[in-house]
């Protein structure tokens, strides 16, 4: 079944917010206040040790990773860049973290020892560096499951956003700019009454992404019609490769049919192939949140396109199990008269021309939507072919009544 809005807000999973952020800032202004109640005296110190904690960790790690990478990796996956510029950062040894960290043992040595015993802070310091780099390099300290989802959605770097963005510049940027001239040709060939609303692609996207082929193998309301007109496009290397859109008759409950551009999302096709794979590592929730992704990604980029703008429709199909054999006909319909209502209401009637913009004679019925009466032509702008005069002083051809004094 097709999703109303307000449930496809709450199952589609929004951009991940700053919340982790102001709390860990919370915490940290909560436990410094407490420190520097308690002990104000070697605020400093504590501070420098912890930064200096912190900083030296990764930093080992970082000369760890390195030494793979220069080893094993410098040229195959860096192909013989520089070493400041590419793998150093790669490896996380990166400006700021040698700034803190240098930073951190200058405010150490001048705010001195924070510890009672004598050298037990740098012990201190050094033993707990080498322990975090062992267990990092272990995967004991791995990033969790959501700071890994957090990187790749911030990044771009899931397979949703990939196929969003193929599927966008491969496929919808190139046809839907011609679908308009398409549609118009096919009603010329075919006589067939194409109603307003059913003049835009309609895809399909389930999220169990188990699509099939023929539409009307899922519904018999629904039955291939004929193609629009191929577009021949040369694209890399292929001279007039075809793109073609299939359009479908779709009954309603009276038994009329309803011609409609509609197909499902093509992408989703792959989606599913990988979830069958054991290979792929990519299991049936990865699958769903992925289609899930991939809707709101495509739905981003489609709503920022000016070439694909009032061209398309998308679809959310649920995957919820529905006992109704006809339910995906239902949810075209309810699109298409959605959307011929709102064509209808947007798209105001042609109004005829009137003799005069500023005469309206008694048998001419007032506008219904409250509008002034449109003019009897198109303004145009009148210039003058004289030369400008200039100014004239002000002559008194007033006459008065002269009485008798």
């Amino acid at each position: 079944m097709m999703l109303r809005l307000k449930d496809q807000d709450a199952l589609i999973p929004r951009p991940r917010g700053t919340l982790p952020t102001v709390a860990a800032a919370a915490l940290a202004a909560i436990t410094i206040g407490s420190v520097v109640f308690l002990s104000p005296e070697r605020l400093f110190g504590w501070v420098a040790m912890v930064i200096l904690i912190l900083t030296l960790g990764p930093l080992l790690h970082g000369l760890c990773l390195l030494a793979e990478e220069m080893l094993n990796h410098s040229n195959t996956r860096y192909g013989g860049r520089r070493l400041l510029s590419h793998v150093l950062p790669a490896c996380g040894l990166g400006g700021k973290t040698l700034l803190a960290a240098a930073l951190a043992g200058l405010l150490l040595y001048l705010a001195g020892d924070p510890l009672p015993h004598k050298g037990l802070c740098w012990k201190l310091l050094i033993l707990t560096s080498v322990l975090y780099a062992l267990f990092k390099s272990l995967g004991v300290l791995g990033p969790s499951e959501v700071e890994v989802s957090d990187i790749c959605e911030g990044r771009k770097m899931n397979v949703a956003h990939g196929l969003a963005w193929s599927f966008y510049l491969g496929y919808l940027r190139l046809v839907l700019p011609r679908l308009e001239d398409s549609i118009a040709a096919f009603r010329e060939t075919h006589k067939t009454l194409w109603s307003r609303g059913s003049r835009k692609l309609i895809i399909l996207i389930p999220i169990n992404a188990n699509i099939s082929h023929k539409l009307e193998d899922e519904d018999d309301n629904i039955y291939f019609y004929d193609n629009l007109p191929n577009n021949e496009i040369d694209r890399a290397g292929v001279r007039g490769r075809v793109y073609k859109h299939s359009v479908y008759r779709v009954l309603d409950e009276h038994g009329k049919a309803h011609e409609c551009v509609v197909e499902y999302a093509t992408p989703l096709l792959t989606l599913y192939s990988m979830s069958q794979e054991s290979s792929a590592g990519f299991g049936e929730p990865e699958r769903r949140q992925q289609v899930l992704l991939f809707y709101r990604t495509l739905q981003e980029i489609l709503e920022h396109s000016l070439e694909c703008r009032n061209r398309y429709k998308l679809i959310l199909l649920n995957d919820e199990p529905e006992d109704d054999p006809h339910l995906l006909s239902k949810v075209i319909l309810r699109h298409l008269q959605q959307q011929e209502r709102e064509e209808f209401c947007l798209t105001p009637p042609p109004q005829q021309e009137v003799a005069h913009p500023f005469i309206r004679t008694s048998s001419a019925p007032p506008n219904d939507c409250g509008h002034p009466e449109p003019m009897s032509r198109e303004p145009t702008l009148m210039f003058s072919l004289e030369k400008p005069q200039p100014l004239k002083e002000p002559v008194e051809d007033t006459d008065h009544y002269r009485g008798k004094i």
